[in-house]
């Protein structure tokens, strides 16, 4: 029996490699999630928490499109923007203009690409978890080492950056920063 040729529109389809993602795509699933791993952790540092905002936390992304990717979570194990409280967006958006100010500064970045990616169909790798991606974007940062070589060059080690961002604030990263506890109404 002969093998079926594909047809003739597949094997013309030019291919888009991405073999960078391939250590995060082919990594055993974990079962909690990292989001209130980092939330939670006695480590800032180990779980590389860069910043808190009163609901809302940053951390680094391990598997980063570019130098200086980070991810904005509530600190509430959520997965879709309906159920976020007016509070926990009004932290992860105060937190994510003070993040960007902070890359500017620090990395001089040329643009910000932000985005939410809301459940598995929508592209979110860790859909349980609700999280604003803010990636840092230069004048040809998409050059030819990805299409030529199937390598995408990230200029910046995961350790080198997290030192950097979280130097930025005079406390420590793990601390929490925003509002003063809500004191209780009287009755009257």
């Amino acid at each position: 029996m002969r093998a079926r040729r594909k047809p003739a529109a597949d094997r013309d389809l030019p291919r888009l490699w991405a073999p960078w993602r391939s250590a995060f795509l082919s990594r055993p699933r974990q079962r909690r999630c990292i989001f209130c791993a980092a939330a939670r952790g006695r480590s800032a540092r180990t779980s590389r928490l860069v910043d808190r905002e009163g609901s809302a936390f940053a951390i680094l992304n391990r598997y980063p499109y570019n130098n200086g990717h980070l991810l904005v979570s509530p600190s509430r194990h959520i997965g879709t923007l309906l159920a976020l409280r007016a509070e926990e967006w009004t932290d992860m958006l105060r937190l994510s203009q003070r993040l960007m100010r902070i890359l500017t500064v620090r990395l001089h970045p040329h643009g910000f690409n932000l985005g939410v990616n809301l459940g598995k169909v929508g592209g979110a790798g860790i859909p349980g978890h609700l999280h604003l991606h803010i990636v840092p974007r230069w004048q040809g940062d998409t050059n030819f080492m990805p299409t030529v070589s199937g390598t995408k060059v990230i200029s910046q080690s995961l350790d080198e950056l997290y030192r950097q961002l979280s130097g930025s604030s005079r406390r420590a990263p793990g601390r929490r920063r925003g509002r003063p506890a809500r004191r209780p109404r009287s009755r009257r």
